[in-house]
């Protein structure tokens, strides 16, 4: 079944607010023949448009609106261990549909929480968190269908992985008998109470890359998403590596300067494995929001936190400017105005780091905070986030810690967010280097339901198309510029397996007269031209 991407206000999709185009009358008199100039089936994307006069005051087209969904202590999806599966379904289902709600395109759900998985892994046991004992089948595959149901609401599917934690606490005889870190316990250290696998260990990076790229082979996914956690943060001990180095360190001086390397290695090599199997599978992580303060580095921010270059080992910077990454979303969970880590000072700080490289910027925002002491209890902090944003066009959306959050004590501060910038939908980012195709203008007509029929053009089918609405009679420049302003649009609705869709449009246009257009997008983003207009009634 396709699921409407609906108006993230919560109403029905109705044709409001309406767009008001410059230059409009100038073309009205043209022909409907000559709206739609012949296309191929499958161009090469992007294809540039003759530019079009755009309102500065309409909100961003293309932003990633995004939320975490964490599966680690159970804190999102799912909720308690040993649940059902028809009460794992019908939850995931609901955060999913809240998340529509809320006006988000995306969602980044943890299916690797602990060196565990949320589908059957030849590699790995089942995860503990889906049943309470690892190893038990959940009696389902929630990865498949934590894709489908995403997708069939035409929320974009990242599949988040911890590459090296273990487990949340230090007993390796805790671990299911034929775990890889009982088999090889050379592979693994216990730190602050945990168990990790030692990132020194090129046996243990060779495996948990695999590990992870089992799902990647096999499941439909759109992007691949790590955390923050790499090298454990810092405790009051030292890292119990000392062995490993000695072993594996030659080439470094420097015990850190191994570590850095470790890491660095694990991403261009995961980054590179992705890209040989699935290049349209989009890569990248959310490090801790500080990569060094100014005062240790002068390429770092004017901050006086902790910095993931010594803390983590996460050299986050040079995975940007290396263009490993898809996109950088760095956990900048601190308020605007504060002291030691603004808001303020690093989102452009990020901003000049990605500058320029071809990676996309999200920003992680700390919707768990809304309500703690201090600017906290403001619920418009989140939204004055994105006020800030809007005046660095190098941010290209936000993703939210987490979903239970943005369902209690967030949810205020959420209807402020999509009151004053979720009001109008978005379309996922276009990354433009991972290539793709420009699909041909889907064809649309009126059902007598009250319903656009939509059917793909020729080529390769759709993976969703965008619905538009004017008021009047077709005019040439809905169709070219029009479509441009997110305000015009209604919402998305995947494309189901023959490439048809219907997107119902006839509530609360009793008595109006309206024009619609529809286009098709692949699943990279890439925009066709409208496609003939529907006028109704």
């Amino acid at each position: 079944m396709a699921y409407p991407h609906r108006n993230p206000t919560g109403r029905p999709p109705v044709p409001i607010p309406r767009v008001t185009l410059f230059g409009g009358a100038l073309v009205a008199a043209l022909t409907a023949s000559l709206l739609h100039a012949p296309q191929a089936a499958s161009e090469p994307a992007p294809r540039e448009q003759s530019a079009c006069e755009t309102d500065p005051q309409a909100p961003p087209k293309h932003q990633m609106r995004a939320e975490w969904i964490a599966g680690v202590h159970n804190i999102d999806w799912p909720s308690r261990q040993g649940m059902s599966v028809q009460d794992q379904k019908a939850e995931l289902a609901g955060l999913y549909d809240e998340a529509v709600d809320n006006g988000l395109n995306a969602v980044f759900v943890q299916v690797r929480p602990t060196a565990d998985a949320f589908w059957p892994s030849p590699h790995e046991p089942w995860s503990e968190w889906l049943t309470g004992e690892q190893g038990g089948d959940p009696g389902y595959d929630p990865l498949e269908y934590a894709i489908e149901e995403a997708h069939a609401r035409n929320l974009e599917f990242h599949a988040w992985y911890n590459p090296y934690r273990v487990a949340m606490h230090d007993d390796p005889g805790r671990l299911v008998e034929d775990h890889p870190a009982r088999r090889n316990p050379d592979w693994v250290f216990s730190y602050n109470g945990q168990l990790y696998y030692d990132p020194g260990v090129p046996q243990a990076r060779d495996f948990v890359i695999e590990a992870m790229m089992h799902s990647v082979e096999n499941y439909d996914i759109d992007g691949v998403h790590f955390d923050d956690y790499f090298y454990p943060y810092p405790g009051d001990a030292e890292l119990p590596d000392a062995d490993t180095y000695a072993e594996h360190g030659a080439r470094f001086d420097d015990i850190e300067d191994w570590r850095r390397d470790n890491v660095d290695t694990m991403v261009r090599r995961m980054s590179e494995a992705i890209n040989a199997v699935k290049p349209h599978v989009k890569f990248g992580i959310s490090p801790f929001g500080i990569w060094r303060n100014s005062s240790t580095d002068p390429e770092g921010s004017d901050t006086n936190g902790s910095q993931s270059y010594d803390g983590q080992y996460a050299d986050s910077r040079k995975w940007v400017t290396e263009g490993w990454l898809d996109y950088i979303n760095p956990q900048i969970y601190w308020e605007i105005g504060l002291p030691v880590a603004d808001y303020a000072v690093l989102v452009p700080w990020w901003e000049e780091v990605a500058a320029s490289t071809g990676t996309h910027l999200y920003i992680g925002q700390a919707a768990y905070k809304v309500g703690n002491a201090g600017a906290w209890e403001d619920p418009n902090e989140l939204s004055l986030h994105l006020d800030f944003n809007r005046d660095h066009p190098g941010v290209q959306g936000d993703v939210y810690f987490s979903a239970t959050s943005l369902r209690t004590n967030a949810q205020e501060a959420m209807g402020i967010v999509r009151e004053d910038h979720y009001s109008s939908p978005a379309l996922v980012p276009v990354k433009k280097d991972l290539g793709g195709t420009v699909p041909a203008p889907p064809r649309a007509s009126a059902g007598g339901d009250g319903t656009l029929s939509i059917t793909p053009g020729p080529g390769e089918r759709p993976a969703y198309y965008a619905v538009y609405a004017f008021d009047g009679v077709p005019d040439r420049e809905q169709a070219r510029c029009g479509i441009q302003d997110p305000r015009a649009m209604l919402g998305t609705v995947r494309a189901g397996d023959d490439g048809t869709a219907s997107f119902e449009v006839s509530e609360g246009t009793e008595g109006t007269d309206t024009t619609y257009y529809v286009t098709a997008l692949h699943r990279l983003h890439h925009e066709s031209r409208a496609s003939s207009p529907v006028r109704l009634p």
